[in-house]
């Protein structure tokens, strides 16, 4: 399993909790001021899409789970909806990755659909 399989889910479903902070004091970086942050989000309802609204508008992209809901919810399908113009907006991307999350992006950034190993 890569590195994008386990950020991204290769296999069941993940919360943040599965997530480990990091304290980068503990590494030898180059510190600067990032242009983009990743965000990762759960959509439970419809008033969790303001704050993806507001990372996407800000410049960041979000990995939201949507395992909540399935894709033929009318809610979750109003949800996408609202987020793809969300992304024409911005010139970013929407993908929806199996049944289970979305990643939006903001201006300049796209998403490929071709897998790297295959």
């Amino acid at each position: 399993m890569g590195i994008m399989s386990k950020i991204l889910g290769g296999g069941g479903s993940r919360t943040t909790e599965d997530y480990v902070e990091l304290d980068l004091d503990d590494f030898d970086t180059a510190r600067g001021d990032a242009g983009l942050s990743v965000h990762i989000a759960e959509i439970g309802g419809q008033q969790d899409v303001i704050a993806i609204k507001d990372a996407v508008y800000d410049g960041n992209l979000v990995i939201a789970d949507i395992t909540r809901h399935t894709t033929s919810d009318s809610t979750m399908e109003h949800i996408i909806d609202d987020l793809r113009q969300v992304a024409r907006e911005v010139d970013g991307d929407i993908v929806q990755k199996g049944d289970d999350q979305i990643v939006i992006t903001p201006t300049g950034i796209s998403i490929s659909r071709q897998k790297l190993n295959g």
